[in-house]
């Protein structure tokens, strides 16, 4: 069962992509509200990184396949204090030349793993990044040195998952084993044609499971313990990829347009917004507020991670000196300077 303030953690994602969405009068409000518990927990909960420093090599990454969904990466970028990203810069959401554009892009906003808005190009961008991994692994792990060693997490929707490009390369991890690939679907049943029945009505981890997957249902999408249960059992998997359906409500708190199309892609309106606070008992009736405690509460979450990245830290100090000639080859990999590789 979730405490108070697991609650507000929860509402604030949902109360900032609002607010986000609502200034700019432009953007995605179903996904952020109808995810946001799932992204909590992942956050909060499983994903090992470094607040304070978003290009740890050995943080887990992260990528949202469904990149129109951006307001909810915004707001726990924000949250957690990820690169400074400032209420500034949430109320400057898809606004011009702004560290908050309506699709995340990698390179322009600390803490961005992946450009991602094409439908099912980031379930293939983290298909490679989970290969990177394996490969890394492979060559410079070590007994009691595993220097790389992280999860890649890509959350998609309906749409990632009709696309082609989405088929094949998770096809590929299926037959690679990448073991460390977890794939969280938002499972709404809603689309922005309408519900999922009149386009998509394939048996989505039927499909995984055939690719070579192991398949895990969430039937309740804000029941945080059962999330983290189902994270918890894909990160146990030692030799399959993980797919973890999580059934959600889209446009989660707007009791206006939750569960319908018209969640999907506009903004939810004043009004709503505002029952949405009343709705989900949030403290603060000004928009872009949000309790100290909150704040407090995601630093202390964050605060793991980097204690997680100073352990890291000496441990790669110890490999360095004890393999001094694949320090020499780590140093050539990430030197940016590709002609010392050849």
């Amino acid at each position: 069962m979730s405490t108070q303030i697991e609650q507000n953690a929860v509402s604030a994602i949902r109360v900032l992509s609002a607010d986000m969405i609502q200034k700019a009068n432009s953007g995605h409000p179903g996904l952020p509200l109808g995810a946001a518990s799932v992204a909590y927990t992942l956050w909060g909960k499983e994903m090992n990184f470094d607040p304070k420093d978003p290009k740890w090599i050995n943080r887990d990454r992260f990528v949202l396949s469904g990149g129109h969904g951006s307001a909810l990466y915004y707001s726990l970028l924000h949250l957690f204090g990820v690169g400074g990203l400032s209420i500034e810069d949430l109320k400057q959401f898809r606004q011009m030349d702004s560290k908050t554009p309506g699709h995340p892009e990698y390179g322009h906003t600390a803490g961005i793993d992946a450009t991602t808005g094409p439908l099912g190009a980031g379930l293939s961008m983290a298909v490679g990044m989970a290969v990177a991994e394996a490969h890394l692994a492979e060559t410079f792990n070590k007994p009691n040195f595993n220097v790389i060693d992280h999860y890649t997490y890509v959350m998609c929707g309906d749409g990632c998952l009709m696309e082609g490009i989405s088929e094949e390369a998770l096809s590929l991890a299926g037959t690679l084993g990448l073991e460390k690939l977890i794939v969280i679907y938002d499972s709404n049943n809603i689309s922005i044609e309408g519900s999922t029945d009149i386009a998509f009505t394939e048996d989505v981890r039927q499909r995984m499971a055939s690719y070579g997957f192991q398949t895990i249902l969430v039937k309740d999408g804000n029941n945080l313990d059962e999330i983290q249960k189902a994270i918890d059992l894909a990160k146990a998997e030692k030799i399959r990829p993980s797919f973890i359906e999580v059934k959600t409500v889209i446009g989660y708190g707007c009791e206006a347009k939750q569960g319908t199309p018209a969640a999907h892609g506009e903004p939810l309106g004043e009004d709503n917004v505002a029952k949405m606070r009343k709705t989900l008992e949030w403290p603060c009736e000004e928009s872009f507020v949000v309790p100290q405690d909150v704040y407090d509460y995601y630093a202390e979450l964050g605060s793991k991670g980097t204690k997680a990245h100073a352990e890291w830290d000496a441990l790669f100090e110890k490999w360095g000196a004890s393999y001094p000639d694949l320090k020499a080859l780590w140093d050539k990999f990430f030197c940016n300077d590709y002609s010392a590789l050849l």
